[in-house]
């Protein structure tokens, strides 16, 4: 199989998605790299999720990474959706079937952590293995993302206005460090605030009520 001259990282860095994956198909690592660089905050974004509720965030990120590069390394550019659409898909579905791994393994701390984006947290949508999200369908992967916006809805309703702040820049991915720069705090009080986060969410969830605004 023919394989790519490498090109310099910061060359490629100009370069599309879709022209990275070709490159990166075609055996170019610096291109992977590229790929997965640029789409590190993504991954964040597709874990924290399931961190609020329970679990390590390394653990998560790091599994949320492997379904980054197999979206690279699968990625077909005829297809109808965009790669961030693919890698997202990708992303999420590698966390749920580390989920499901967990369950079935009573593997800590992962088995404690629950998927956000299933309805009610029924243990057949994340443990079964037959879902369509875990498939990857992005019919179903949208309708998750809709009930996912309605349970963190109910939760700001709990919040302090600092805390609803920094859950909003939390969901985007953002690092704790990140998080305190952007609103002139401590990074400690910003991880106490996510810790504080979490045990609403906790309770949000064991009273099951949602919003549906």
């Amino acid at each position: 199989m023919f394989k790519v001259k490498e090109q310099p990282f910061q060359l490629l860095e100009t370069r599309d998605d879709e022209e990275l994956c070709q490159l990166a198909a075609q055996g170019s690592r610096t291109a992977e790299e590229v790929l997965v660089t640029r789409y590190n905050r993504l991954v964040r974004t597709c874990a924290r999720p399931f961190f609020l509720i329970g679990g390590d965030s390394e653990d998560l990120t790091q599994e949320g990474m492997v379904g980054l590069i197999k979206a690279v390394r699968e990625y077909d550019a005829n297809k109808a959706a965009s790669f961030r659409t693919f890698a997202e898909i990708c992303i999420r579905s590698r966390l749920y079937s580390v989920l499901r791994a967990a369950a079935r393994d009573k593997h800590l701390p992962l088995n404690q952590s629950v998927p956000l984006d299933t309805p009610f947290f029924d243990s057949n949508s994340y443990t079964s293995g037959s879902g369509d999200l875990a498939q990857g369908n992005p019919e179903t992967f949208l309708i998750e993302r809709e009930r996912t916006a309605a349970l963190l809805a109910g939760v700001r309703k709990q919040l302090s206005e600092f805390e609803a702040k920094i859950l909003g820049y939390y969901l985007d991915g953002l690092s704790c460090r990140e998080i305190a720069e952007t609103v002139g705090k401590p990074p400690k009080s910003v991880d106490n605030a996510v810790q504080r986060i979490r045990r609403k969410v906790a309770r949000q969830l064991l009273s099951g009520e949602f919003s549906e605004s």
